[in-house]
This record gives structure tokens, C-alpha cells and sequence, in this order.
């Protein structure tokens, strides 16, 4: 198992066993079909059980996978004709945030999304999907643009947080994520978010202020990543794993406590381990969502939206 992550490793010596086995069965002409079946199953039964008992540290490390589907992935996977556009029309491009328009059967809709890379050298490009101001602004372009066209609006959430570099903040990162917050708000067409990976604080709030927030099985939503908030509250990042367990931030978590409105199920293992039945999946909820936004009155699709947010938490006063 290439990529394999720290606690497969029980499932990857099995599969790489399967591998020899099969090439001594093809170098020796002996037939090893029984024991190569037999070690088959105890993999498969294996990989059922520590997928059924992940802890949300190993969450993490799956919603991080190097080859966890991405957004421009997702894109030609799931909308046909999907055209990419660039360009803040202020500073520059961000190739951090990618975003165009494409085809989800009989809908036309603006897809917005953080991007990260496969390898080293694409996640340097892409600057391992933490935008920079003119990255947001640029979602904020398409998104004004799709309001004016009548354009439904899908976006993919999958960053470790925005940028915190010292341009990023002479460029006024912190007004960006938050006039993003405002207009999308009050935008007049229903926006549908997807966190396909990591969720990064107002990295991802910057394009996930949706009518309908969804998460991937395995992926992760929270404030802060566990690193983080080790070294901040327990002055040290290696209590990442206690970290992890107090946020709350897997799937389960954020849709119980009334922030996420579904979880999409993921392939056994991880949606890097197939590519074409996530996307599917997520098509299937897509259409369902944008078709019945399309009978709906713009202003209760508004109002929706910002009762969402509303009723998120609880507010106690005292005397």
C-alpha cells in the first residue's frame, strides 16, 4: 500500500505479503490462489475493523492524505464542461483557490475551491491550500459573478487555514475573509458547501458561509488544527492526539452539534482509495440539493442561510 498512513501499517504487511506471494506463484508456476484468498479476507476483515474504530487523530491524518481527492479532481469528475476562471481583477491569481463554471446536469454552477497538491512540488504551487487575500477575493469575484448570472454555487473546503504570512496580511487578510463572510450572507443564490478534507478556521469559513454545509466521512472541521491548539493550551504540540479529542471536529461531531447538515459516506479506507464512487456520491447530494433550491423563493433561500448560522451555539446571559 503506497502512502500508506501510520496505523495501516498492520493492513499494508499483509497486502505487501499477497504481492509476493503472487509473484512467487508466477516465477515458481505453483498455485497459491487458497493462501493468497485466505490472506485476502483477514486484510479486508482487518481494514473493516480499524476503519470502524478510528480516533479523531487518525481522522486527521486520512482528511490530510497526500492523495485524498482535491477540489480540481472533484471538478472534472462530477460537472461536465467545467471551465476554470482567473484572477482576483485587484492583485493577482491564487492558485490556492481554484474556481470556474460547469455543468451538474441540467444546472449551471460556479464551483469554488481550496486546492492543495499531490506531491511536494504542486503543494509548494498551490501553497498547500492556505490562500491569500487575493485568493478569497477572487471567490468573491466568482460569487458576485454567479449572483448576477443566476448561478447556483458549490464549494469544496479543504485548507489548513488561510495564509498567515506577512504579505497575506499586508493585503489585508483578515477584511477579505471577512467581507466574504457579509456578502455571501446575503447572496441571492443558494450556495452548497462540501468539506472534502480539512476544514481550517476562517480559512474555510472565507468560502463556506452555505445554505448547506456537508462532510466528507473523514474529514475534519474546527477553529484550529490539534497542533495548534496543543501548543497554545497544553504548551505542546506533540498533545495533538488530546487536542483532537477535545475540539470535536470529526464529521460526527460537527453534524451533532447542528453545524454540518449530513455526512457523506466515504469508500472503506478513504476516498483516495476511489476516486470515482466519492465524487459520485457527492454528485448524487448535489443534485438532489440544487434541484430543489431551484423551486424555492430567493429571499427564503437568503433567509435560510442566516437562520443556519443563527442557530448555531448558546447564548447564556447573566444578571
Amino acid at each position: 500500500m503506497k502512502y500508506s498512513l501510520s496505523f495501516e501499517k498492520p493492513i499494508s504487511d499483509l497486502y505487501q505479503k499477497i504481492e509476493q506471494l503472487k509473484e512467487l506463484a508466477d516465477t515458481g508456476g505453483i498455485d497459491l490462489s487458497a493462501e493468497v484468498a485466505k490472506i485476502e479476507e483477514r486484510a479486508n476483515h482487518m481494514k473493516e475493523e480499524i476503519y470502524a474504530n478510528l480516533t479523531p487523530t487518525q481522522i486527521v491524518q486520512i482528511a490530510r492524505h497526500i492523495k485524498r481527492p482535491n477540489t480540481v479532481n472533484l471538478c472534472k469528475l462530477i460537472f461536465k464542461d467545467f471551465i476554470e476562471l482567473h484572477g482576483d481583477r485587484l492583485f493577482s491569481d491564487d492558485p490556492s483557490i481554484v474556481g470556474g463554471i460547469g455543468f451538474l446536469k441540467k444546472h449551471r454552477v460556479m464551483i469554488i475551491g481550496h486546492q492543495k497538491g499531490h506531491d511536494t512540488k504542486e503543494n509548494i504551487k498551490r501553497n498547500f491550500g492556505m490562500p491569500h487575500p487575493e485568493g478569497y477575493r477572487k471567490a468573491l469575484r466568482l460569487m458576485k459573478m454567479a449572483e448576477n448570472f443566476n448561478m447556483p454555487i458549490v464549494t469544496f473546503i479543504d485548507t489548513p487555514g488561510a495564509y498567515p504570512g506577512i504579505g497575506a496580511e499586508e493585503r489585508g487578510q483578515a477584511e477579505a475573509i471577512a467581507r466574504n463572510l457579509k456578502e455571501m450572507t446575503g447572496l441571492r443564490v443558494p450556495v452548497v458547501s462540501v468539506v472534502i478534507g480539512e476544514g481550517g478556521s476562517g480559512g474555510a469559513l472565507g468560502i463556506g458561509v452555505s445554505n448547506k454545509l456537508y462532510m466528507m466521512q473523514n474529514a475534519v472541521y474546527s477553529v484550529i488544527s490539534p497542533e495548534g491548539c496543543a501548543s497554545i493550551l497544553f504548551k505542546d504540540a506533540k498533545k495533538a492526539d488530546r487536542a483532537a479529542s477535545s475540539l470535536k471536529i470529526t464529521a460526527t461531531d460537527i453534524v451533532r452539534l447542528g453545524i454540518s447538515d449530513g455526512v457523506i459516506e466515504e469508500p472503506l479506507g478513504g476516498a483516495h482509495y476511489d476516486w470515482d464512487a466519492t465524487a459520485d456520491k457527492i454528485k448524487k447530494i448535489l443534485v438532489r440539493d440544487l434541484t430543489a433550491y431551484k423551486k424555492m423563493d430567493v429571499d427564503v433561500v437568503i433567509e435560510e442561510r442566516c437562520q443556519k448560522f443563527r442557530s448555531m451555539g448558546n447564548f447564556g446571559y447573566t444578571t
